[in-house]
C-alpha cells in the first residue's frame, strides 16, 4: 500500500491511498459483492481467478493493516472517498465528501452493519464520474472506474432505463466478463420509477438535494454547516457546474 493519507475528521484512522488496487478486476468484484452484501459468490463467474478475489477480500477486510481510502477528485477542490476500516468485531465502508477548507465531511453513506443510504442521486453519480479534480494528481480519474467506486451509494426513483447499460459497459471496462456484466449490472442498479426508491429535491433551506429516505444522511443538505458560499459551489460541482 502506498502513502498514508491526513483527513482531520479521521485522526484515529489509519488511512492509505489505495488507488493502485484499482487496476485489478478483483478490487472492482469485491468492491461491489461487498456492497451487496453478497461476497461469497464464484469469482471465476466474472472473468476473476478465485485466489485473486480471495486475496482482494482479505487485503481489504484486513483489521491488522491500515484502512484503505480510495479518491475520486471532482470540481473545485472536492474528492469523494471511499474508505475501508476494519476493527477487531466489525468492518465498515464509508463514503464521503472531503473538502480541505470544511472542519466536517459530507457523508453519503455507509456499508457495514449499521449501514445508511442512499447518498446520491442518478445525475449526480454520473456527474462525479464524469468529472475531475482541477489539477489533482491523486485518486481515479478514469470515468468508469470512478462511476463504479460509487455506485454502492446510489438510490434515485428518477435512474433511467439506460443506467443498467451504463453500468454493464463500466463493468466490462475494469475487466470483468462482458457475458456476466449486464446480470450483475441489473443487481446493482435498482429498478427505475419503484414507489419506494428514494426521491430528491431542493429546498429553501440549501441548494444542495436532500434524500427522501428515512436512512440516509442527505435527509439534511450535505455537510450542513459549511458557508452558503460553499453550499453553492459544492451543489454545483455535484451536478458539473463549475
Amino acid at each position: 500500500m502506498t502513502a498514508a493519507v491526513h483527513i482531520p475528521e479521521y485522526e484515529d484512522q489509519e488511512l492509505r491511498a489505495g488507488e493502485e488496487l484499482v487496476c485489478e478486476p478483483a478490487f472492482w468484484l469485491a468492491h461491489l459483492l461487498l456492497t451487496l452484501g453478497h461476497g461469497d459468490e464464484e469469482p471465476q463467474e466474472y472473468g476473476v481467478p478465485e485466489e485473486a478475489y480471495d486475496a482482494m477480500v482479505e487485503r481489504l477486510g484486513d483489521a491488522e493493516a491500515p484502512g484503505v481510502l480510495v479518491r475520486v477528485p471532482f470540481g473545485r477542490g472536492h474528492t469523494a472517498c471511499v474508505a475501508y476500516q476494519n476493527f477487531e468485531d466489525e468492518s465498515v465502508i464509508d463514503f464521503f465528501v472531503h473538502h480541505p477548507d470544511w472542519g466536517r465531511l459530507g457523508f453519503l453513506g455507509q456499508h457495514g452493519p449499521h449501514g445508511s443510504g442512499p447518498g446520491l442521486s442518478w445525475p449526480e453519480l454520473t456527474a462525479l464520474a464524469r468529472s475531475a479534480g482541477e489539477h489533482d494528481p491523486e485518486g481515479i480519474g478514469d470515468p468508469a472506474r470512478r462511476l463504479l467506486l460509487l455506485l454502492p451509494v446510489l438510490g434515485d426513483a428518477d435512474t433511467p432505463p439506460e443506467a443498467q447499460r451504463t453500468v454493464a459497459e463500466a463493468l466490462v471496462a475494469v475487466g470483468l466478463r462482458a457475458d456476466a456484466a449486464g446480470e450483475l449490472a441489473a443487481r446493482l442498479v435498482d429498478e427505475p420509477g419503484l414507489e419506494h426508491q428514494p426521491r430528491w429535491s431542493v429546498t429553501a433551506d440549501s441548494p444542495i438535494p436532500v434524500c427522501s429516505s428515512d436512512y440516509s444522511p442527505r435527509q439534511i443538505p450535505l455537510a450542513l454547516g459549511i458557508t452558503e458560499e460553499q453550499a453553492r459551489v459544492l451543489a454545483e460541482a455535484l451536478t458539473g457546474d463549475h
